[in-house]
């Protein structure tokens, strides 16, 4: 198996301000990951761009995430629901690296969220704690074009997310929360991507969706932690 990919997260002097689009001056600092890639590590690769960005200050981690889509939509509304069974963007977060008690986290276009925790992966039998909603954790989206308009054609969309440390502290049992330069967790992002058609001008989800991330897990399985990858700070 490759090498797991390395993200080097900067510690950012100005907190940004959270509207969504990534377009505050603090993100400068910090660089792009590489694009995502099919899950599988084999598969085509993905039809859209997806890319995203992290860094951190005393009080949060915050992520970024681009994605380019020609065609915005999304119809779930409801907090805490299965989020990936349509388009959405996903942050996985086990900060001892243990692959045991990691936090997942989900947003779709409409700002709609998902929050849980995994004891312990699915496979080895895993019941996860669902809802696990952080209190202070602070979400935006940003959309580049109109959403639910089949009859335009989008650039895309973004998510800004701040977790706060308070928050991520009791999956880091034992070791420091924020992290000390040097530090590193495991981490990975994932994009929903489902085909659609469209009826009497709306958008219907086909089947058969694509599974695009930033750390490929080489089976369609998110939830195999050692193959996540090294989010260093």
């Amino acid at each position: 198996m490759p090498d797991l990919p390395v993200y080097d997260c900067p510690r950012t002097p100005t907190a940004p301000n959270l509207d969504g689009s990534l377009t505050d001056p603090a993100w400068n600092i910090a660089p792009w990951t590489t694009p995502f890639v099919d899950i599988t590590g084999a598969g085509p690769a993905p039809r859209f761009r997806t890319r995203a960005k992290l860094m951190y200050d005393d009080e949060y981690l915050y992520v970024g995430g681009l994605l380019e889509e020609p065609h915005v939509w999304s119809t779930m509304r409801e907090k805490n629901t299965k989020l990936f069974e349509e388009n959405n963007f996903e942050l996985f977060l086990d900060p001892d690296g243990d692959g045991l008690n990691y936090y997942e986290f989900e947003i779709n276009p409409l700002g709609t969220i998902w929050e849980l925790t995994l004891p312990k992966p699915y496979i080895d039998g895993g019941v996860p704690v669902d809802p696990t909603n952080l209190p202070g954790l602070r979400t935006a989206i940003d959309i580049d074009g109109t959403l639910n308009d089949p009859s335009d054609t989008d650039t895309g969309w973004s998510v800004e997310i701040a977790v706060p440390w308070a928050d991520l502290a009791p999956y880091n049992e034992g070791r420091g929360t924020p992290p000390e330069p040097g530090d590193e967790w495991r981490m990975n992002l994932m994009r929903c991507q489902w085909p659609h058609s469209v009826d009497d001008g709306t958008y219907v989800k086909g089947t058969e969706g694509e599974f695009w991330v930033w750390s490929p897990q080489y089976v369609v399985d998110m939830h195999r932690p050692d193959r996540w990858g090294v989010l260093r700070f």
